[in-house]
């Protein structure tokens, strides 16, 4: 036998192919766990199969894998399958983990006491802001966001309040590179006069979301800084138009404002001047 032959004696034929493949099916997988956690209702086999681009067989596959080890389940009656109770443990982790949603918890329940309102913590990914804390209000009538929803940077107060302290070059690249949508009759969303409105923002410390994201709903948030003045996160507070007006609107800004420095500087974080 040759030096070259008995060199791959008991080896795996391909093991760069079944390590490709190995990782394939990783990636596979964890991208069916963010189509299912961005569908709370769940979804039917062939809606997966589709949304990730495979064949059902396949889809059905990397499921079932997901099914044993407990991140996913299938609801009998309809076939939907859902994201299960581990995959929320590990993003619940993750929610732990961040100083800043610990952190802030106690001054969003603050809020809340003092305002009556619903209070919310956002986080920016990409050109949305993701919803990671909230305190509802004790209201009938009141303003409940998802935890892990997404709403557009500039159609939301949490969003605004964001974009207003992102850097000039990185916000002006964010407005000009996308087409930004009109959520309601109210939304900004030219470049031009969202301009205009961060600068406004800037100036007074919050943002005002007035029936921008949704018709009937009032809100104001304000940014969170880290320990080089850059925008970490952005809380805010929600209610309907007949319970904060303009006028509350604006006393409730400065609030918002207030508890946002005092999570910054708990955080050991630093406002901008």
């Amino acid at each position: 036998m040759s030096e070259a032959k008995r060199r791959t004696v008991g080896r795996p034929a391909s093991t760069a192919k079944a390590s490709g493949g190995h990782s394939q099916s990783l990636v596979r997988g964890l991208t069916l766990l963010e189509h299912l956690a961005a569908s709370p209702l769940g979804l039917a086999l062939s809606e997966v199969a589709e949304m990730a681009e495979l064949a059902p067989s396949t889809t059905h596959r990397l499921l079932q894998a997901l099914q044993s080890q407990g991140f996913v389940t299938q609801e009998n009656e309809q076939g939907l399958w859902r994201i299960d109770v581990k995959t929320f443990r590990i993003g619940n982790s993750f929610l732990e983990a961040r100083d800043v949603v610990a952190t802030s918890r106690p001054f969003l329940r603050r809020l809340t006491t003092e305002t009556g309102e619903t209070a919310n913590l956002g986080i920016r990914d990409g050109a949305t802001a993701v919803f990671l804390a909230q305190h509802e209000s004790p209201q009938m009538m009141r303003m409940i966001t998802r935890l892990g929803s997404r709403a557009p940077l500039h159609a939301s107060g949490v969003g605004k309040a964001l974009l207003a302290w992102m850097p000039d070059d990185e916000r002006a690249q964010l407005l000009n590179g996308h087409e930004l949508a009109r959520v309601t009759a109210n939304t900004l969303y030219q470049a031009d006069t969202l301009k205009v409105e961060t600068e406004k923002i800037r100036a007074q410390g919050f943002a005002c979301d007035r029936e921008e994201h949704a018709v009937g709903l009032h809100c104001v948030a304000a940014c969170v800084f880290d320990e080089h003045g850059a925008p970490l996160a952005a809380i805010s507070v929600s209610g309907p138009v007949a319970r904060i007006p303009e006028a509350r609107l604006l006393t409730l800004g400065a609030l918002v404002r207030q508890t946002a420095d005092e999570i910054t500087q708990q955080l050991g974080g630093q406002v901008p001047r």
